[in-house]
């Protein structure tokens, strides 16, 4: 079976995604959660168990996969369904998931993941608005071209995974609220696999400070839904 080791629910993006699409697909899998240190480098805490010192990372026996687009690639050349079996939307999904994973980092450094927290942003530069535009554009696409609900069609495959980080920030900081952006974040908070990260980061305890430190910076924190 896959050990899949992860971070804060509440805080990591990167290890939601493999873990959505596990979950969603009824992958069987172990998750071991290490929480981030609450200061300094996660690096020393890591590394005995994932080679780049982060998380996400996949362990297959003694295989070690880390990455989240590895990953899931990883998983895909065992089980069906992964990835769209059309052609067509495969490669669009491919396309769009690699735009996720490489893109966007105005979005990652003044909306980082804070389930827990609602936050009015101070600030929504340009190059923000540009990054939301062009979000809102791929989901109008995919929803449209394939049928949706989902980004490739009726069923959660990666794509959607790729962008659940999203769909939590849009939840946290009232981004993407156009009515088609809207439909797909309200759509996707009702999946299972996200309604279960979402109510095991509410619980988590743990506060990592740089984290807690970057949503105060973004704007006012209005509410906080986290357990003390």
């Amino acid at each position: 079976m896959f050990k899949l080791y992860i971070a804060n629910k509440n805080y990591s993006s990167w290890s939601l995604r493999p873990w959505a699409l596990l979950t969603a697909q009824g992958i069987p899998f172990e998750e071991i959660l290490v929480p981030f240190p609450a200061t300094g480098s996660s690096w020393p805490l890591y590394r005995p168990f994932a080679p780049a010192g982060r998380v996400p990372v996949l362990h297959d026996g003694d295989l070690k996969v880390w990455d989240s687009l590895a990953i899931i690639e990883y998983v895909a050349e065992q089980y069906p369904g992964v990835w769209p079996k059309d052609r067509i939307a495969r490669a669009w999904s491919r396309s769009a998931a690699a735009e996720m994973h490489s893109g966007f980092q105005t979005l990652r450094n003044l909306c980082s993941m804070n389930i827990g927290l609602r936050v009015t942003l101070a600030n929504r530069p340009p190059e923000l608005e540009t990054e939301l535009t062009r979000i809102a554009e791929i989901w109008a696409e995919g929803r449209a071209r394939f049928g949706g609900p989902y980004l490739a069609g009726p069923g959660f495959t990666a794509i959607d995974a790729f962008f659940a980080p999203v769909v939590f920030r849009a939840q946290t900081y009232g981004i993407l609220n156009d009515a088609a952006s809207a439909a797909y974040v309200s759509h996707m908070l009702t999946h299972p696999a996200l309604q279960d990260w979402q109510a095991a980061a509410l619980t988590e305890t743990w506060r990592e400070l740089h984290h807690e430190a970057e949503a105060k910076a973004s704007g006012t924190i209005t509410a906080d839904f986290r357990a003390t």
